[in-house]
């Protein structure tokens, strides 16, 4: 295919005639085979399948075309001053392609586009309902207070200088008292009728304040496509930026790129909207799709961002790019809700494309995150309600050699505030742009239609609503709560799914992986070069995919991803027999590692509970384990690490055979079978398992695969372990009185302990792992230690999780939580550990936590500080009583503070501090009644 010249402004397109979207398919596409996109300067070339080179091109070359850059290195004045000029005025003419004039999908980046669409959003009909819905809400609210008078009053002595106050004030005063005088001018008839048009003109006044509010928080939130010149430039600065960090480019797929072009096309003849759905490892992530999607001429997205983004200049550069702006945390505000629910309406019934993260945040740890539904809800109601038609979503995978930001990942991780987003160290990160990280791969999943998906789900979640017709489905029979729920956690789960099988595993991810999962100090250049080989090919038998590098030699594409590690990451022993390299930063490499354990997480999890026979030693008869409690062990790390990993659907007895099948084929475990059963097709090798045990050869060879499976979930297991270790922390102290006292302690700081406990027991030897100690993993566990009811969490503001009130008082749990203004967070009274009466220690003997612990614990990685149990468990607890009697020390000056702080503000006595207390909960009632 020739390229196409400057002058030419219309992107390839596809040949095929078939569309994408005939269908709606649920399950993974097998990965592409077809040869990259290249974009070399000015020039496109799109190798489809079948490409052929020239006759003097070898088989190296042939595949060479298969992984080509996206975004080659734009000129640079000191490098070629002319060609640096050329490319400037090339990009503020808009020759070309750069005129950005014939896009696929809804006209943007014009003037006025912005104030079409802030009309388009404010009369949505879900908006205005809501604003009549509040201010009537409101008045309902002043009138049962007797305030509706004053109110109206105080309105008309502002606006005219009247006396106004005083006859509201009267007529507040004789609503309230009921006063009966029919003497007086209309009776009571034209009191009401007072009353009646009162209301009226208070309810028009709180619209119209609303509607101003509403006006207000739409311009701050929309995005503003306003400028063709600006995005002009825009693309041109941040192609410049983007190919200084990444050296080597953008790549993608050509398969995948001309059948999004398809898609799009048909999906702009029907103005229905593109939903794209990338992973979110860096902020790199909505820059780089913004810019494939300029240059293959396809409408940019509107990006929903956190408004932590919006700092001064900045801010609105990415509004007018694309960006639009959405607070953190809604809270209870309704009249945001529907407001950014009206927007995402208006834009789908538009046709405007639309970028979101379904991770929400950027993930701290490489591996995606669990599903968040705030946007993606919005998304699903409106197709779901029947205000939108349909919708297409594509899901997109964004890898990276080198994550720009992982070094301040760390530090996150590692118990340090996340530094707010400032302008500052916006400039202050511009330096590293001049390192050479890489390349980023892009990929796209084949996209399916969001109508097509709700339908499907509602025929299997609802069997009588298989027969309806797909917009009468919709529009007619509105979805009950708890059916929308599980479709759009079944959605949130596919998205993560359709991104993890068309993700690309980088060489860097491979050489992290490699290094932590030998078990030796360091590997030498040769051993290291094979076991990249290797996991490539296990990658590659997994259903992943690994990036080519125009079929260069592994030594080559090695010694590549080293130096974009560098020498901060990856150290080189010199002056030995063999170049040998060692893991300089453990918890850093694991941010690579973890973009790989995906597709091993199955193997991971059988070898996990395999390890706990193996660990014992003696001969390969006593390290097999049945398949009982195989299946027992296996079943508890799957629940223990659920919301850790995203696990296929077949369920843990299929999952598990399916993976035995695999393990037994690859030569890493032997399988005993009763002899006699029914097999599938006759043989043998399908009879009931009966016990799980290492392989001969797998011995032979060092148990190197077993190992590298263990390896990969051994972090997670120590991290869970520490979790459930330091909730021996929050076992009450011994009262004066011999009882234990019943204290909430603050959320936040356990979870710093808890750090604070793992890195001492890491220093000490008695943990394995010092990533196991980062924040992310930690929380994850604490989640699903209350989700087990394990542990009472009370919601900051008076909210609680599932399960508090069947452990606690609710009245108990809510005050508790209201005082000190946070989450806080108790061992459930069945969960906890009792004290010996003389000495005050923790007995671990009896205690259901402490054997829940030691339940994960049969899986860790055996240390020589932990062979003798007691010793390590007196260690242990010790160490968890000196933590733990700190958080207690810290709750009880906090309390005696602020009883302080109570007394001095009421005047001292308790009589006083408890009318204090009464005149403050009053407040809050009056303030809560007049809220909006």
């Amino acid at each position: 295919m020739a390229p196409p010249s400057d002058n030419d402004d219309r992107p390839p397109r596809s040949s095929s005639s078939s569309s994408p979207l005939s269908s709606t398919p649920l399950s993974p596409s097998p990965p592409p085979t077809a040869p990259d996109l290249s974009i070399l300067g000015d020039q496109v070339t799109i190798h489809p399948t079948g490409y052929t080179e020239t006759p003097l091109a070898t088989q190296q070359h042939e595949q060479a075309a298969q992984e080509q850059n996206l975004v080659a290195h734009m000129a640079r004045f000191r490098e070629s001053p002319l060609h640096f000029l050329r490319e400037i005025s090339l990009h503020v003419s808009g020759t070309g392609w750069r005129s950005y004039d014939r896009v696929v999908g809804q006209p943007v980046f014009y003037a006025g586009f912005s104030e079409r669409m802030r009309g388009l959003v404010l009369a949505s009909p879900t908006l205005r309902r809501k604003v009549k819905e509040l201010a009537e809400r409101r008045v309902r609210v002043e009138e049962k207070e007797g305030l509706l008078g004053v109110v109206v009053g105080m309105e008309e002595e502002c606006q005219e200088g009247g006396p106004g106050w005083r006859v509201g004030r009267m007529d507040a005063d004789e609503s309230v008292s009921g006063s009966g005088n029919e003497s007086g001018k209309g009776g009571k008839g034209s009191d009401r009728e007072d009353l009646k048009a009162s209301r009226e003109r208070r309810k028009a006044q709180i619209e119209r304040s609303l509607l101003e509010v509403t006006e207000k928080m739409t311009d701050d939130m929309i995005c503003k496509m306003e400028s063709k010149r600006f995005i002009r430039g825009a693309y041109y600065l941040c192609t410049q930026l983007l190919t200084r960090a990444y050296h080597q480019g953008i790549h993608v797929s050509s398969e995948e790129v001309l059948r999004l072009r398809s898609v799009a096309e048909e999906a702009a003849a029907k103005k229905q909207s593109i939903i794209f759905l990338p992973c979110h490892r860096s902020h790199v992530d909505y820059v780089s799709l913004q810019i494939i999607c300029y240059r293959l001429g396809l409408a940019l997205p509107t990006v929903v961002a956190g408004d932590n983004l919006n700092f001064p200049l900045v801010g609105p550069f990415l509004q007018y790019a694309g960006a639009m702006w959405i607070r953190r945390s809604f809270g209870n505000d309704q009249l945001y809700t529907t407001l950014v629910q009206a927007y995402m309406d208006t834009l789908l019934q538009n046709g405007y494309n639309v970028e979101c993260f379904v991770e929400g945040g950027r993930s701290r740890t490489g591996k995606l995150l669990q599903p968040k539904f705030g946007i993606l809800g919005f998304l699903l109601d409106s197709v779901m309600s029947g205000r939108v038609d349909d919708a297409i979503v594509c899901c997109v995978s964004t890898q990276y050699d080198k994550v720009l930001e992982v070094d301040s990942y760390i530090s996150e991780l590692l118990g340090q505030p996340k530094p707010k987003e400032n302008l500052r160290d916006f400039l202050s990160a511009s330096s590293i742009l001049s390192l050479q990280l890489g390349r980023v791969d892009v990929r796209f999943h084949e996209p399916w239609s969001l109508r097509g998906f709700i339908n499907q789900q509602r025929a299997r979640l609802q069997p009588n609503s298989a027969g309806i017709s797909p917009r009468a489905s919709l529009s007619n029979n509105p979805v009950d709560p708890e059916t929308r729920t599980r479709v759009l956690r079944t959605l949130g789960y596919k998205v993560l799914s359709d991104i993890n099988a068309v993700s690309v595993v980088m060489p860097t991810a491979l050489i992290g992986t490699v290094l932590l999962t030998l078990r030796g100090r360091g590997v030498g250049r040769s051993e290291l070069i094979r076991r990249v080989e290797w996991l490539g090919d296990r990658v590659k038998s997994q259903g992943g995919r690994v990036a080519h590098f125009a079929g260069l030699p592994t030594s080559v594409v090695v010694e590549r991803g080293l130096e974009v590690l560098g020498p901060e990451l990856v150290g080189l022993v010199q002056g030995l027999a063999e170049p040998t390299y060692y893991a300089v930063d453990r918890f850093q490499l694991s941010f690579y590692r973890n973009m790989t354990i995906h597709l091993f997480i199955l193997q991971s999890l059988v070898s996990a509970g395999l390890y706990t026979r193996v660990k014992q030693g003696g001969g390969p008869e006593h390290q097999s384990i049945s398949y009982e409690g195989l299946l027992d062990q296996v079943s508890f790390l799957s629940q223990l690490f659920r919301g850790e990993f995203i696990f296929p659907t077949e369920g843990l007895v299929a999952n598990l055979d399916k993976t035995l099948r695999g393990l037994e084929v690859d030569g890493v475990i032997t399988v005993t079978r009763e002899r006699g059963a029914a097999a599938p097709g006759g043989s043998e090798e399908g009879g009931k398992v009966v016990a799980v045990g290492l392989s001969d050869a797998e011995r032979e060879t060092g148990r190197e695969n077993f190992d590298f499976y263990c390896f990969l979930i051994w972090p997670f297991i120590e991290a869970s372990w520490l979790g459930a270790v330091s909730l021996m922390m929050l076992t009450p102290p011994v009262a004066k009185d011999g009882v234990e006292a019943q204290v909430w302690l603050d959320a936040k700081k356990v979870q710093e302990k808890a750090q604070l406990l793992g890195k001492t027991l890491y220093h000490q030897g008695d943990l394995s792992y010092f990533e196991a100690v980062n924040k992310e993993t930690l929380k994850n566990a604490y989640t699903r230690f209350e989700e087990e009811g394990i542990v009472v969490v009370a919601k900051g503001g008076g909210g609680r999780s599932a399960g508090t009130a069947a452990a606690v008082g609710a009245a108990d749990a809510k005050e508790s939580a209201k005082a000190a203004g946070g989450d806080k967070i108790r061992l459930a009274a069945d969960w906890a550990p009792t004290r010996d009466p003389s000495t005050g220690r923790i007995v671990a003997h009896g205690s259901k936590l402490w054997d829940f612990a030691e339940m994960i614990s049969q899986s860790r990685r055996e240390g020589k500080n932990r062979r003798d149990g007691a010793t390590v468990q007196n260690r242990v607890l010790s160490l968890v009583d000196v933590v733990g009697g700190q958080l207690f020390e810290e709750a009880a000056r906090a309390e005696s503070r602020a009883l302080e702080e109570r007394r001095q503000e009421e005047g001292g006595s308790d009589e006083m501090v408890e009318a204090g207390r009464r005149a403050r909960r009053r407040r809050k009632r009056i303030q809560e009644r007049a809220r909006l």
